[in-house]
């Protein structure tokens, strides 16, 4: 449980961090992508006896190297591009564990076992969370102007297109941290919520580098403690948890929530 509850809090903290550029550069499709495509990278790194964590990141890699070379060498758009990449290189992984003889089930691969995580796990996941973190924290300024306005960037002398390979980059890194945590079915959904609930939450950036970070880890907390008295999946009551976080954002901000914009109409019209 207590390495349970730290290897979730530290994935949820990084995932959400990066949400917040995933959020505002409309890559949450891109985020799907990139966590379903490493499937097969982690089956073949468990067939030659290598570290999960290195097969995720190349097929991580290799699915955004895709996805870039069919977009830029053909007149298939990007949303096109990236549900041909992440389908065939999913569809090809659970090929992969079908044939794959094995005394362990890679099923947890699909579906997260953080109760399972082990002191090495744990290590690879500090380490890679860690790199991800620091790259984020120290380029926040140059993404944050990429994704508010890249021509301007490129006015200034950054390249737009680099920028856009490094967040590449961090979300294969991250997909491959909160593999451990949830799974590659709900990667996804720890790289996208917490960004859009603190987006709807706030109107400034800084603080959406602040709320998201620290909702997704009191969610990860919630939903650990809640699989627990439960007995139920302790990933997917993470993301459940997150869910729920989301919905109450979506009625009750208020500023953006449904029912906090009726309030404050009411409010207005009484005067």
């Amino acid at each position: 449980m207590v390495r349970a509850l730290v290897t979730t809090v530290i994935a949820a903290v990084v995932c959400a961090l990066l949400s917040c550029w995933l959020v505002l550069v409309g890559w949450s499709l891109m985020g799907d992508a990139v966590s379903h495509a490493v499937l097969p990278g982690v089956v073949l790194a468990y067939v030659v006896g290598a570290p999960f964590a290195l097969g995720a990141l190349v097929f991580g890699f290799l699915a955004v190297a895709l996805i870039g070379l069919i977009r830029g060498t053909s007149r298939v758009k990007e949303d096109a591009a990236i549900g041909i990449v992440f389908t065939t290189l999913f569809a090809f992984g659970l090929v992969l564990i079908s044939v794959t003889p094995s005394q362990t089930d890679l099923n947890h691969i699909i579906f997260g076992n953080i109760l399972g995580v082990s002191e090495v796990d744990l290590l690879q996941i500090i380490v890679l969370a860690a790199i991800a973190f620091v790259v984020l924290i120290v380029k926040r300024r140059d993404l944050t102007l990429y994704a508010f306005d890249p021509t301007h960037a490129f006015a200034i002398g950054l390249s737009p297109r680099m920028l856009g390979t490094l967040l590449l980059g961090v979300l294969a890194l991250t997909a491959v941290v909160a593999l451990q945590v949830v799974g590659v079915v709900l990667v996804v959904a720890m790289l996208i919520i917490p960004g859009a609930t603190a987006h709807l939450l706030t109107d400034r950036f800084g603080r959406m580098l602040v709320i998201a970070p620290v909702m997704s880890a009191l969610c990860s907390v919630i939903g650990i403690y809640l699989s627990y008295w439960i007995d139920a999946a302790s990933g997917g009551l993470v993301v459940v948890v997150q869910g729920c976080a989301f919905a109450l954002a979506y009625l009750f901000a208020p500023h953006q929530g449904v029912i906090g914009k009726r309030l404050r109409r009411r409010v207005r019209a009484g005067r």
